[in-house]
């Protein structure tokens, strides 16, 4: 007879009780020595493989980190600056004029497999010139490029000096790439266009030093001015 509060209710044993038989003396047999620490070894092997599996998709198709190592694009990007690589959303929307991005540079260029940094200043079609004035003009409208390097911080932006050739014209599945410190970079003024293959995304978060933490500014900051 029970009493209220001493229901037997009927449960389902526990693993251990599962592979265990009874004695010969009506007792339940102890579960393996090994068998909890198999179990547990089985347990973390499976959450590490599961883990790099994770990590392997985002790294190569969502998103990755990247160390800034070159000064071409001070003062928006310093040596030593840490970058979150966008892969995903290029798949279904185009690069933008002023997208900061990360490529393969040809590889005359290559330095140990060393990508390179810079801004997309041109897409298929696209008409770029250096003029006289050292500003860039695009399909004949001059660029604002507020993000340039100063020599002078209180100062105007550097020009743009050409490398010899001062206009070109992107072919399709190519974009034009600049740094923004244009008289410390070799871009696509020196090497011409690059191949949107050859782009592995676009840097859209600067995450470290945490003192200078932010989105990167996309498509828009190429604004053309009046």
């Amino acid at each position: 007879m029970t009493r209220p509060g001493d229901e037997v209710v009927q449960r389902l044993p526990l693993p251990e009780e599962v592979v265990s038989d009874p004695d010969t003396t009506g007792h339940p047999a102890a579960p393996a020595a090994g068998g909890g620490v198999r179990r547990l070894v089985i347990e973390i092997v499976e959450t590490l493989v599961l883990t790099a599996v994770i990590f392997f998709v985002i790294q190569t198709f969502v998103a990755q980190p990247f160390e800034v190592k070159q000064m071409s694009m001070e003062r928006t990007l310093e040596p030593g600056h840490y970058v979150l690589v966008d892969k995903l959303t290029p798949r279904f929307d185009a690069y933008h004029l002023g997208d900061i991005v990360v490529f393969d540079p040809p590889e005359t260029w290559s330095d140990g497999g060393t990508p390179f940094i810079k801004r997309v200043i041109g897409r298929a079609g696209d008409k770029i010139e250096i003029l006289d004035s050292g500003q860039v003009a695009v399909n004949g409208t001059v660029l604002d490029e507020p993000y340039l390097f100063r020599s002078d911080p209180s100062g105007p932006t550097d020009p743009t000096e050409a490398s010899g050739v001062t206009t070109w014209t992107v072919d399709e599945g190519e974009l034009f790439v600049m740094g923004d410190h244009r008289g410390n970079s070799v871009d696509s003024r020196v090497f011409g266009t690059v191949p949107v293959d050859s782009v592995v995304g676009r840097a859209w978060l600067r995450y470290w030093p945490l003192d200078v933490f932010g989105f990167l500014g996309g498509g828009r900051g190429a604004a053309a001015s009046d």
